[in-house]
């Protein structure tokens, strides 16, 4: 998050970056002592952890729960103006974009890779870096790859009902809940994970999974109005270890992937960056073997 707040001050982006706290409540998977546990695991490891009582918890947020981990070192941004902040400053460098642009082959040469797309010219570089997502590229193959689908929705802006501290809050539970705010004082929330990636059943089932989400919601925060302002549905990919895949292909020079985020996209992304830029500068990363392809 250090990283990425520099990077977004430098580049002079406008996407609503806010340094916030989290909350890691009990639920059905940690219960009150193994969060205290979880919270001292996290501090010895030079994480900004420590377990907050009940008190605490209610004057930071307003739930009622028994206590709850909290932690520092987090953040919220707006997504989609970050990205869009990014591509316009790499566009004004000298990069050059090609969307919709659908890549039909690869040929790997000594000093170049070659991209053919599906429309028929071919894309020559040095280096390619498939960012794919949940879409597993050609030669990859994670450990315990998998699809999940996963429901949200924000509701309608109203700032005088919301948490004192705005801090991120999460609930140690399966199906999981998180929940956040945005600067025009709407609610974020979203969980109900499946395992599953089919487009048409999936959003065939936005109006149940968003009504267990105001459910929960309402049980959490019954001050605020729950009514979504709107609802999606999405996918994701995940690994069994719930790390990303980040690195080199194997068998394939010149190539590297970064791919099966899980729900964590945006830190796990920064943590691509820098991999995987080292990686093609020869210069080497004390995690990248965590997170590196199987051979």
């Amino acid at each position: 998050m250090d990283f990425l707040r520099g990077r977004i001050a430098d580049l002079g982006l406008r996407c609503g970056f806010r340094e916030r706290q989290t909350v890691y409540l009990p639920g059905n998977v940690l219960n009150v002592s193994e969060l205290k546990r979880e919270a001292a695991a996290r501090s010895a490891v030079g994480l900004r952890s420590r377990f907050i009582d009940a008190d605490s918890l209610r004057a930071l947020t307003g739930i009622e729960r028994r206590g709850a981990v909290l932690s520092s070192g987090a953040g919220e941004v707006d997504p989609a103006a970050m990205v869009a902040g990014l591509w316009r400053s790499v566009l004004t460098r000298g990069a050059r974009m090609y969307a919709p642009t659908e890549v039909v082959n690869i040929q790997n040469g000594r000093a170049r890779v070659a991209l053919a797309t599906a429309d028929g010219p071919v894309v020559h570089a040095r280096y390619a870096v498939f960012a794919t997502g949940y879409e597993v590229v050609k030669h990859v193959h994670p450990r315990g790859f998998k699809v999940q689908s996963t429901w949200a929705m924000a509701t309608a802006p109203q700032p005088a009902r919301l948490w004192p501290s705005r801090c991120l809050i999460w609930e140690a539970a399966d199906p999981y809940l998180y929940l956040r705010t945005t600067l025009d004082g709407r609610v974020i929330v979203g969980g109900e994970d499946e395992e599953f990636s089919d487009e048409k059943k999936r959003d065939a089932l936005i109006p149940s999974k968003i009504a267990a989400i105001r459910g929960k919601l309402k049980l959490l925060l019954p001050a605020l109005d729950t009514t979504p302002d709107f609802a999606w549905a999405g996918c994701f990919g995940a690994s069994a270890s719930g790390l990303p895949a980040i690195g080199a292909i194997p068998g394939a020079a010149r190539c590297f992937a970064v791919m099966g985020y899980g729900g964590n996209g945006i830190t796990f992304s920064v943590i691509a960056a820098q991999i995987i830029q080292r990686a093609i500068l020869g210069l080497p990363d004390p995690d990248a073997e965590l997170f590196a392809l199987p051979r």
